[in-house]
């Protein structure tokens, strides 16, 4: 009997053992599986409450070390995370602004290309419109005065004051047409929204390659204030407005147009230790430091030459023309009078007023002009840009030698082939001292 009771009792500290181990464990919310074996060794109630008294503290302490230990290691994993992802954001969202100020400085270079292209052909009408205009007038006017040269009534009065007042209206607007040239600031805007397209394409190629994390060898930053530089050059270089920065049309000397800004001399004065040379060596540096030799010998001095040449033939026509007319005038005037001469006068000096005019506006000699210090530009802005490039003594920082050189090939009117056996050609004839008219270019 005695033995059935220990029997049960154990059994039943077996449950209350096997119970109050799984309430400890659900609440450290750790597994924990204690062998039956050693349970059933235990068959005296004290042995029983000494294991339990003395195990279990030790496991829930063991437990509840780990899980703090786990909650202290998520929150550092969380904390570098939230660090890093905090990062990563700022930078995403500075490149994000960044490509978004180049989006709506490429929204201000449509809007010039528009306006510049309006420009154009609205002053080019003026060109064609001013000078039939004109023309109309003087030749109406010189043939009013020889018909009232030819006779001698009461009618003939009103024909001599009728030619004086459309001569002098004639000179009048002669004189403004002279002095905006409207053939020049058409070409003007011409050249503007050729440039202001060129800009367009590179900014159109910058986002695409910051976008595709293709902008390695420039900064978001960089980008974004070199096509604001090139907008404010190009605005500076072909304003818009006719009163107060229309540029001079009779300058004191030619000089080429400038629509780039200046150069960032950045250079470092280490050369670089890299063994990618870049595209880069010695021959290719001299040979286009030949080329450019070429463009400084002939080409920029036949440009300037020319230049200088269109500038003086536009002068005398621009004042021949209002000249004449009003020459024509006061022959008109003084054939009121009674002076017969003075109605001759008035014939022949509007006939040529009537021809200068013709040549001027009609040959569009201020287009010309403004031609030639077009090209002169090119040139000059091809100088610097060789200049820069070669200053450059990190040849990760230049532009890819194949690149530039082909670049410069194209932009010359030349093949790759061309372009060396230009620079041969001129490095032969120095050394022997041998002048050569061969131009750089081939394009203009």
């Amino acid at each position: 009997m005695s033995s059935l009771q220990l029997a049960s009792s154990c059994y039943c500290s077996n449950i209350k053992s096997k119970h109050s181990s799984t309430l400890s464990l659900k609440r450290v919310n750790c597994a924990i599986n204690v062998p039956k074996a050693s349970t059933r060794k235990l068959i005296v109630d004290q042995g029983l409450h000494k294991f339990k008294e003395t195990t279990a503290p030790l496991f829930e302490k063991k437990n509840n070390d780990n899980i703090i230990k786990i909650l202290h290691d998520n929150e550092d994993d969380d904390r570098k995370y939230t660090t890093t992802t905090s990062t990563d954001s700022s930078e995403a969202t500075n490149t994000t602004i960044r490509i978004h100020e180049l989006y709506a400085v490429l929204e201000a270079v449509s809007d010039r290309i528009e306006m510049h292209n309006n420009m154009k052909e609205q002053r080019d009408n003026w060109n064609t419109l001013l000078l039939n205009s004109i023309n109309m007038i003087t030749l109406t006017a010189s043939t009013m005065a020889g018909v009232a040269a030819t006779t001698h009534d009461v009618s003939s009065l009103a024909l001599k004051l009728s030619s004086a007042l459309l001569f002098t209206a004639a000179m009048g607007m002669l004189l403004v047409m002279n002095k905006i040239q409207p053939s020049q600031l058409a070409e003007e805007q011409r050249n503007a929204t050729r440039l202001f397209k060129q800009l367009h394409s590179q900014i159109q190629a910058t986002i695409i390659a910051l976008v595709n994390n293709n902008n390695n060898n420039i900064s978001i930053e960089e980008a974004v204030k070199g096509a604001i530089e090139k907008v404010l050059a190009l605005d500076k270089a072909y304003p818009l407005p006719l009163l107060g920065a229309m540029l001079e049309k009779f300058p004191s000397k030619f000089e080429p147009a400038r629509w780039w800004p200046n150069p960032n001399n950045n250079n470092n004065n280490n050369n670089s230790q890299d063994n990618n040379n870049n595209g880069w060596n010695i021959e290719l540096e001299r040979e286009m430091r030949e080329v450019m030799e070429v463009v400084k010998r002939n080409d920029k001095e036949e440009y300037e030459r020319l230049g200088n040449l269109a500038l003086k033939m536009n002068k005398g026509l621009a004042i021949s023309g209002p000249l004449l007319t009003g020459i024509a005038a006061l022959g008109c005037v003084a054939f009121v009078g009674g002076d017969n001469n003075g109605g001759m006068v008035g014939v022949v000096a509007g006939a040529m007023a009537a021809v200068v005019n013709a040549i001027e506006h009609g040959g569009q000699v201020g287009m010309v002009f403004e031609m030639y210090r077009n090209c002169g530009g090119f040139f000059q802005q091809l100088e610097e840009r060789v200049e820069a490039t070669l200053e450059e003594n990190d040849l990760n920082k230049r532009e890819n030698g194949e690149l530039f050189e082909m670049n410069m090939a194209l932009q010359l009117g030349r093949s790759v082939s061309q372009l060396r056996q230009l620079a041969s050609t001129s490095y032969s004839s120095r050394l022997h001292a041998i002048q050569t008219d061969e131009f750089a270019s081939k394009l203009f």
